[in-house]
Order: structure tokens, then C-alpha cells, then sequence
């Protein structure tokens, strides 16, 4: 697969020469590379994570960490900055609930996770009440973040959002692309969950594409091969079509993988906003359905269908 364009943050220099200390909440995959980017760039992070070997881990990049919340917070100096990089729902109420009596007025908190944007803006109204900033940031780049940067959609008061600009800077693909303040409180999450929305039938797409060919037996086809060629100078060239041609390389058949695919939530989300606004989205509500389908292994209504045609028409039913 090609390598995309990048800059390596830990050689270039930061924005005026402005170096920030921030606390990163949550150091699962997103978090800790994301705080690893940060710390390359020059930023100074503070980690904290529930699991020990999550902020070992992390140290051993060059970070702090703190075994609480209430010790991540005292190894800040106020104003504070604080990005969240935990799980959708639940989990983010519950920690957002933790963190505002500790929290103090000037102080800002970033949740960076796949929040639904009807949340951020209720979350954003408590914190606000108390003095403190409340800034929603879409991010997508995935387990790539790391080297290649990330995509990050900001929702949040302006002034805000310019406060934290060396970091925006910093974690993205390059100071001047890749992440921008697209609205208000709610807009940055609301962005990423159309961003998501649209993956979802980029993806089912492709999927459905490589399916056929993969089907058509008698010109044994090499789909990473097509794969390949496709990703330069084609019309359907992207990113995806080469982690495409990554993953047939890897798995050419597709054998030892098991046909479910999990939903985190957006595509939902999205399905939901498009019928709430009275907008047609026939392929990504597809692409969801399609997802969904992949994980019922004993269908109850295909059964039911492979019965129906034996009632009406007496074909054959294959016994299970």
C-alpha cells in the first residue's frame, strides 16, 4: 500500500514555538497514539487510564500518567486542558460526572470520542453553567493516526477552539489541513457521525464489488491484483481501496475471517438524522441493515422465507 503524505510532527516545528501540557483521558488505541503525536510535536501529556499497563505504557513514551482523575488533575496548572478518548455513551457520562466537581472555572474539556452530537451539546450545557469550556472533536484516523495524522471536526466556542490550536496543529496531517472548527457545540460530533455514515457505505460498496468478482470462478480473478490497479488513476481511488488491497494481501481468501461486522453507533445515528430531516439515504441505511445482517447466523427469517416458498410452491427446504 502506499504511504500517504504526512509530516512526521516530531520533525517539524510547533506553530509560533507554542508548547501546551494537556491531560488525555483514555489510553486505548486512539488515545495512546494520539498522546504519543502530541508528544512528538513537543506538547507535554499527562495520561490516565484505569488499566496500569495502559499508562506504563505510555510513560515509557515519555508522558506522565496519574493513577485518578484527581491526580491527573493536580499535575495540570490552571486553566486546564483536558481531552477525553473514551467509549461513546455510558462510560463518557460517567466520567464527565467524575471530573466536574474537580474541575475549576477557565478550565476546558475536549471530548474527542464518537459522542452523539445531541450529548455533547446536554453535556456542554452543564459544563458551560460552571465556567468551563466544553469542545466536541470528530476524529478519524484510526490505528494510521499515529504516523499519518488525524481528520478532526471541532465543534466548540471560537475563541476556544483558537486556544487550542497548537494542538489541532499538532495532531493533525499538517498545521494547515485536516481539521477545522466547522460550527458550534455539537457540530464536530454531528460532522464525524455523517463522515461515518458515508464510510459505512463506502465500504459496503467495495465489499459487494470484490464479492462479485470473487464469485465469477472461471476467470480467477486476483482481487489484490485489481486492487492495486485501481488505486492509481481510477475514479474509485481511495484510501479504503488501498487498505482493500492490504487486506486481501493478508487474507486473499478471506477464510480465517469470520463474516460479522459490528456497528459502533454512527450509522445508526445517521439513519435516524436522515428520516428526522426527511432526506433519503438509501445506501447507507443498506450499508447498516447489511451489518446488521451479518450477525444473525441462525436468521429466524430466512428460515422462515425458505418455508413459505415450500408452502406456496412446494420447492425443496434444505434441512438444518
Amino acid at each position: 500500500m502506499r504511504r500517504r503524505e504526512h509530516l512526521n510532527p516530531g520533525q517539524r516545528p510547533l506553530t509560533g514555538g507554542v508548547r501546551m501540557k494537556l491531560g488525555m483521558i483514555g489510553l486505548g488505541r486512539m488515545g495512546a497514539n494520539m498522546a504519543q503525536r502530541l508528544l512528538r510535536g513537543g506538547h507535554a501529556v499527562v495520561g490516565f487510564d484505569p488499566r496500569a499497563e495502559a499508562r506504563a505504557a505510555l510513560q515509557e513514551q515519555g508522558a506522565e500518567t496519574a493513577d485518578s482523575l484527581a491526580a491527573l488533575l493536580a499535575k495540570l496548572a490552571p486553566p486546564r486542558v483536558l481531552w477525553l478518548m473514551v467509549p461513546a455513551g455510558e462510560i463518557t457520562d460517567t466520567t464527565l460526572e467524575a471530573l466536574l466537581p474537580l474541575l475549576q472555572v477557565g478550565d476546558t474539556l475536549v471530548d474527542g470520542g464518537n459522542s452523539r452530537y445531541l450529548d455533547s451539546q446536554r453535556r456542554a450545557a452543564t459544563f458551560v453553567e460552571h465556567g468551563i469550556e466544553y469542545v466536541d472533536c470528530g476524529t478519524s484516523g484510526g490505528v494510521w493516526g499515529l504516523a499519518e495524522g488525524y481528520s478532526l471536526m471541532i465543534g466548540g466556542a471560537e475563541a476556544a477552539v483558537e486556544r487550542l490550536r497548537p494542538l489541532f496543529e499538532c495532531l493533525a496531517p499538517a498545521p494547515g489541513r485536516g481539521w477545522g472548527r466547522v460550527g458550534p457545540v455539537g457540530a464536530g460530533h454531528f460532522a464525524k457521525m455523517i463522515h461515518n455514515g458515508i464510510e459505512y457505505g463506502l465500504m459496503q460498496a467495495y465489499a459487494e464489488g470484490f464479492s462479485i468478482l470473487h464469485h465469477k470462478q472461471e476467470f480467477d480473478l486476483d482481487l489484490q491484483q485489481l486492487a492495486e490497479i485501481w488505486s492509481h488513476g481510477s475514479v474509485v481511488h481511495s484510501w479504503l481501496l488501498e487498505l482493500t488491497a492490504k487486506a486481501l494481501a493478508e487474507h486473499p481468501d478471506m477464510h480465517d475471517i469470520a463474516p460479522y461486522v459490528a456497528d459502533s453507533g454512527e450509522g445508526r445515528w445517521t439513519v435516524d438524522e436522515a428520516i428526522a430531516l426527511g432526506v433519503p439515504a438509501p445506501v447507507i441505511t443498506h450499508a447498516l441493515i447489511a451489518r446488521l445482517r451479518s450477525r444473525d447466523a441462525e436468521s429466524f427469517a430466512d428460515r422462515l422465507l425458505a418455508a413459505l416458498r415450500n408452502q406456496f410452491g412446494g420447492h425443496e427446504v434444505r434441512k438444518g
